[in-house]
């Protein structure tokens, strides 16, 4: 048996009982800390099929300047399709036709020189004149502008007039100001309902929410759809109420009060602003990185199959029955599951198996289980977690629930970890956290790999584990 080595012993031997079910989230309390009942639907966002109509018409207006035999199907498909492709990103939320003019501009003038270059190689009888190629590309870049110039006006109308609600979190004297500077320009689409400060002074002009159920009664009444995180030190001091917010539906936005909107491309009533991504992963992301869970898992299980086939003979014969560990551990939103593990010591009874924090250099360990779990084999039948889904090739280390409950009340954002599933390895593992280092910083670390995930970062902290596979350390 062995706790996990990823996270800080508490002074001493915690003895006592078992705690189930585990809470893995802070009490309700504060502003500070809280959960929803009910996760909200998040708003949609903006439809591309509009602008994407709007594009569709100019291609075939611009058609139109083809004459004869060149007014065939396939050039005016293929000037379509090339418009399509080339389409600018989605445009941000109270954008115009004039931030926008240059690159739509652009990209018809890429489509129609494509046009022109496949018809010249492949149908030379059909080639374009340059007249027939400028005034195509002067009648789709008029009727393109024209029809994203309405999109944009309708979209604008709408948020005028149904702007979207949002909390401003902060110290009192920014985020008063913030919002105020926000009411006064209703064309950016958002309305402030209420703050969320720690320190008011009794002169703010909107409401000032103080704990977790006054700001979920005001998300609820007020249909709040954006969140404005209005200083530096918010993302950090209210990092779980932000990650709450996310979860029940909200955008959230890091605004900065003070630096010049001209060095952000996202603007929100001349404040520089950014979006913080606080929650999981998307559910297409998700799907990309459970593939690799499986993929990865499955070739490793059968690679390593006959290695743990010697491994279980042998500790059978030199520490007798009894190979397999298993043990409980919290995963994914505190469900608990069973993690599988080589059996490298025998505790003397249950409530040690549950609450011994490490047995890191347990005398009674033959010299077998000793290499076990220095060369970290005996985690190799975590696999069969990971594939079976009770776990993932990267994320948080799962622990038993008697410490999930002990830390989740002591360290700050040490409940967040559980939004993702537990892994075999982490971005703390892959910083040295591992054995009796700081619970605090591997619970930061965490966070910060689920906030900023990708899955091309899944990829690094495995190339990197296996890298010190090379030169283990035990736990």
């Amino acid at each position: 048996m062995t706790a996990d080595s990823t996270l800080q012993p508490p002074a001493g031997r915690p003895r006592g009982p078992r705690l189930s079910p585990v809470s893995v989230m802070p009490p309700r309390g504060s502003a500070s800390g809280f959960r929803f009942p009910v996760r909200r639907p998040r708003p949609r966002p903006a439809s591309p099929l509009p602008l994407l109509a709007a594009d569709t018409v100019a291609a075939l207006l611009g058609a139109l300047a083809l004459t004869g035999p060149q007014r065939s199907l396939l050039p005016v498909a293929l000037l379509v399709a090339a418009t399509l492709l080339a389409r600018p990103r989605a445009p941000r939320p109270g954008t115009g036709l004039l931030d926008e003019l240059p690159v739509v501009c652009a990209r018809i003038t890429v489509a129609w020189l494509a046009l022109a270059a496949v018809v010249a190689a492949y149908a030379p009888g059909l080639s374009l004149s340059w007249g027939t190629l400028g005034f195509g590309l002067l009648i789709q870049c008029l009727a393109g502008c024209a029809g994203r110039a309405l999109v944009h006006a309708v979209r604008a109308d709408a948020l005028l007039t149904r702007p979207h609600a949002a909390l401003v979190i902060g110290p009192a004297a920014t985020a008063q100001r913030v919002a105020a500077g926000v009411l006064r320009h209703p064309r950016c689409g958002v309305r402030p309902v209420g703050l969320v400060a720690a320190d008011p002074d009794g002169t703010e002009t909107l409401p000032v929410l103080g704990t977790g159920e006054e700001v979920e009664r005001a998300l609820i009444q007020n249909g709040v759809v954006d969140v404005l995180a209005v200083h530096p030190s918010v993302r950090s001091e209210r990092a779980p109420l932000l990650r709450a917010l996310a979860a029940s539906g909200c955008t959230v936005w890091e605004l900065d009060a003070d630096s010049p909107a001209y060095a952000s491309r996202e603007q929100l009533a001349g404040y520089a602003c950014r979006r913080l991504h606080m929650g999981t992963a998307p559910r297409h992301a998700d799907f990309g990185k459970r593939a690799l869970d499986i993929t990865v898992s499955g070739l490793l299980l059968a690679l390593v199959g006959p290695l743990l086939m010697v491994c279980a003979l042998v500790l059978r014969l030199t520490d007798g029955p009894g190979v397999v560990f298993r043990q409980e551990r919290v995963g994914k939103d505190g469900r608990p599951f069973t993690l599988l593990k080589f059996r490298t010591h025998r505790p003397v009874d249950e409530h040690e198996s549950a609450t011994r924090w490490s047995v890191a250099g347990e005398v009674r360990m033959s010299w077998f289980c000793s290499f076990l779990r220095r060369s970290s084999l005996d985690e190799l039948l975590q696999l069969w977690n990971v594939l079976r889904g009770d776990m993932s090739l990267v994320g948080p280390r799962p622990e038993r629930p008697y410490f999930v409950a002990k830390f989740s009340q002591t360290y700050p954002g040490y409940a967040a970890r559980h939004r993702m599933r537990a892994g075999l390895t982490g971005l703390a593992q892959v910083h040295g956290l591992r054995g009796d280092t700081s619970i605090e910083d591997r619970a930061r670390f965490d966070n910060a790999y689920i906030d900023n995930w990708s899955l091309w970062q899944d990829v690094c902290i495995l190339l990197r584990t296996a890298a010190a596979l090379v030169r283990p350390t035990g736990s």
